[in-house]
């Protein structure tokens, strides 16, 4: 990219000089633009989004009012949300293949939050998308601006901000050096968290009237600009950049050159221009995850369907069962009457209770069979979730035909306790126990004990990682980290914490090879959250295994562990829990 590469946005209002910023500048840096409605910050972010797209650099727009589908007049983008005029719908399950259209094919992205009803299933898809965006610059540093309209809905001033405001947040503090840029839009800049305002390196004022908004420019910008903030017309600004020597312009944008979706509507008719898209071969893959989405929602359906299939036939055999057992019961009292009457109780009744004594082991060996069953299809059903494999960048995942294949009906039970329902118990039998259904699980089943088997693998790893003979004189870091008594206190503290197993000894691993690290560049080697990491942290420093200096940097605590090691009560102790632990 060429570092002296411009943009042409406008002119000063003293003498009409035209005004560029600088591209570098403007895809990678943190930037605000903010003003009252109508002043011109919408078309503010459109002529710097236009100017990008001229020059060939693709962007993300996060909108949040339906504005930008009219850059779809001269340029292909991929206009993603939930409204039937978006070029496709999209949930959070597309957002790394939304990142990877947009940084691996330079497909310029409007992701258009208008549409959902959901508040919570925008936020996801927000955070998502910034969040696989962020993880593929730290491998590609490729530039790439980040557009976020109405940002003080996500990283608002005071409390309130979820976990896509701390996304984009972390995307302004730490996304420069890896390429990704965010430029920050907002009506409200006293609504704003102030950390997100004071570290843009652009700064752009449109029109500001009330007083809340206007004491921000005084604080931020300087006391005179607060005082004339109120007075610029449309389209003119404030702006301040880290760039120039010049101090505070008073610019005029130029007027954005595609279909004004945003304004407002007035009396005389509008002719909507003919828009453009991305070619339908780049969707093909967002396609597909939305049909295995699809699918699995209806595989859920068919379980759902089946349970209460289950359900239902319980019910009617134990009604049946009942009305067994009280016939019996009846029976029964006949029998003593008869016998305390020293008359013997005729052949019939003794069969009749045969019979019924017969039947009543059958339907109680049908219930548990039923109720076996059910408990099956539920803990499968609650692993699918669980133990299905994620997808990504469109590789759908191929569905099991048998596991789609339906279910055959259960025949109802007979209620009256006199008829003969011997063969109809067998006949049911037969069809739930369908050659189908069989496959069905044997498939599932192979499935799940794939993956338990996964699981207990990778307890033994880290089992037989332990180090039971160790010199603490000679010993590295690791290998005392990794020493039986240092391993049993790691673990505690592991538990304690909010980072799981295999993240917490990553976090060790880091410490022991790269340490005194701080907690964002240890977010940078492992796959844990920062607020993982704090929580593993905190727990290790009171145990005394972590220290950290006066630059927040944190380092493991040779001579606590070598104490640890060396305590030979201690070696007594943790070689009975290993030894449990090993069994």
């Amino acid at each position: 990219m060429d570092e002296e590469q411009r943009l042409s946005v406008g002119h000063l209002v003293d003498d009409g000089t035209p005004v560029s910023l600088p591209v570098v500048e403007i895809l990678t840096g943190r930037g605000f633009v903010t003003g009252k409605s109508g002043s011109g910050k919408s078309n503010t972010a459109s002529v710097v989004v236009e100017q990008l797209l001229d020059a060939g650099y693709p962007v993300c727009i996060i909108d949040a009012d339906g504005e930008y589908y009219g850059l779809k007049e001269e340029y292909e983008l991929l206009h993603a949300g939930a409204d039937e005029e978006c070029d496709i719908q999209v949930s959070a399950e597309h957002a790394e293949k939304i990142a990877a259209l947009a940084l691996d094919q330079n497909v310029p992205i409007i992701l258009d939050v208008s549409g959902y009803l959901d508040d919570d299933e925008a936020d996801e898809l927000i955070r998502e998308t910034a969040r696989h965006l962020f993880a593929k610059e730290k491998k590609l540093k490729k530039p790439f601006l980040l557009v976020v309209e109405e940002c003080h809905e996500y990283i608002p001033e005071g409390g309130g901000m979820g976990e896509t405001g701390k996304m984009l947040i972390k995307v302004g503090k730490r996304g420069r050096k890896h390429g990704l840029g965010i430029m920050g839009i907002s009506q409200r800049p006293a609504d704003v968290k102030k950390d997100f305002i004071t570290q843009a390196n652009w700064l752009v004022w449109h029109r500001l009237t009330w007083e809340n908004d206007t004491k921000v420019v005084s604080r931020i910008v300087g006391s005179e600009y607060g005082e004339k903030v109120p007075d610029l017309d449309s389209g003119e600004a404030f702006v301040q950049t880290d760039w120039t020597d010049g101090g505070v312009r008073r610019i005029k944008f130029n007027r954005k050159e595609t279909f004004d979706a945003g304004a407002t509507p007035g009396l005389d008719d509008f002719e909507r221009p003919e828009l453009k898209s991305v070619s339908d071969a780049l969707m093909d893959d967002l396609e597909g995850i939305t049909e295995m989405r699809e699918q699995e929602q209806n595989r859920v359906a068919e379980l759902e369907s089946r349970l209460e299939n289950r359900n239902e036939r319980i019910r009617e055999l134990e009604d049946e069962l009942e009305s067994a057992r009280n016939v019996s019961a009846a029976a029964r009292k006949m029998a003593n009457a008869l016998a305390h009457g020293e008359v013997g109780a005729p052949e019939d009744v003794q069969r009749r209770l045969r019979e019924k004594d017969e039947r009543i082991r059958e339907l109680e060996a049908k219930v548990a069979e039923l109720q076996d069953e059910q408990s099956e299809l539920g803990e499968f059903e609650a692993g699918v979730d669980e133990s299905a494999p994620a997808t990504t960048d469109g590789e759908a995942g191929e569905v099991d035909d048998a596991a789609t294949a339906d279910s055959p009906a259960v025949d109802g039970a007979t209620s009256s306790a006199g008829e003969t329902v011997g063969e109809e118990a067998e006949a049911n039998e037969t069809d739930e126990k369908g050659s189908g259904e069989s496959a069905v699980w044997d498939a599932e089943d192979d499935e799940v004990m794939a993956y338990l088997e996964r699981l207990r693998e990778r307890g033994h790893e880290l089992r037989d990682s332990v180090v039971t003979d160790i010199n603490p004189e000679t010993a590295s870091l690791i290998d005392l980290a990794q020493s039986e008594p240092v391993v049993v206190r790691i673990d505690s503290a592991r538990r304690e914490s909010l980072c799981n197993e295999d993240h917490s000894w990553d976090v060790v691993a880091t410490l022991a090879r790269d340490g005194p690290m701080t907690v964002h560049e240890i977010d940078e080697s492992v796959a844990a959250s920062v607020e993982q990491i704090q929580s593993l942290l905190a727990e290790l420093r009171k145990r005394s295994f972590v220290t950290r200096d006066e630059n927040r940097a944190y380092a493991l605590n040779r001579e606590a562990m070598v104490a640890v090691v060396e305590d030979p009560d201690e070696r007594i102790r943790t070689s009975e829990l290993i030894a449990q632990w090993r069994e």
